[in-house]
């Protein structure tokens, strides 16, 4: 996205990472992407999701009354803000629904392996169903990809939306350096130098 808001970068912008359905496609199409790429989830799902994912695209273009890609290419751009802006106290979680769960522990694999390390796993005769521990949870979604049944895992919001936003510019501010600002937060990652 950042190469879509550049006016100086006239080329053609293909996204790659993590696409494997069509609604990532649009996704990236929407961020400025004029073609996407596909590796992971072919070599996963087979070629034929090649297939599905056109067949989506299609029908995401009759429903929004688009004649093709360029319709929609870079419609999102507008939109996204620099991390610095976000508000600190949106709080977003897994939840994993026991009655779908089929405990296969792939959200605890990913989770650990390339997140926050914050699913504990099936266990016989301790868990029937993975765990998430929403105080070291940031919401990152892996786990519910990585999912193979569908809306087992979902993203709930947990934080109070009357609370005040604050951005992380503002937290500087109002601490005064970078570090305090960290150490406000309250939430040090597991492997931080200065986390719990």
């Amino acid at each position: 996205s950042q190469l879509a808001m550049d006016p100086e970068v006239n080329v053609p912008i293909s996204g790659i990472g993590g696409i494997a359905s069509w609604q990532d496609a649009v996704e990236f199409i929407a961020l400025g992407a004029s073609s996407t790429q596909v590796c992971t989830a072919a070599m996963h799902y087979g070629f034929r999701m090649v297939e599905d994912l056109v067949d989506g695209l299609t029908q995401y273009l009759e429903r929004h009354g688009y004649s093709c890609l360029k319709d929609f290419q870079g419609k999102a751009v507008p939109r996204i803000t620099d991390w610095g802006h976000l508000n600190l106290n949106y709080k977003v979680v897994a939840r994993i629904n026991p009655d779908k769960c089929i405990q296969c522990n792939l959200c605890h694999i990913a989770c650990e392996d390339g997140a926050h390390q914050c699913i504990r796993p099936v266990q016989p005769d301790v868990r029937a169903f993975p765990v998430v521990d929403e105080s070291s949870c940031v919401g990152c979604n892996l786990c519910s990809l990585v999912c193979p049944v569908d809306d087992c895992i979902t993203m709930t919001r947990i934080d109070d939306p009357a609370e005040k936003a604050e951005t992380w510019s503002q937290r500087v501010a109002r601490t005064g350096s970078t570090l305090a600002a960290w150490e406000a937060s309250g939430t040090h990652h597991a492997g931080s130098t200065t986390g719990e």
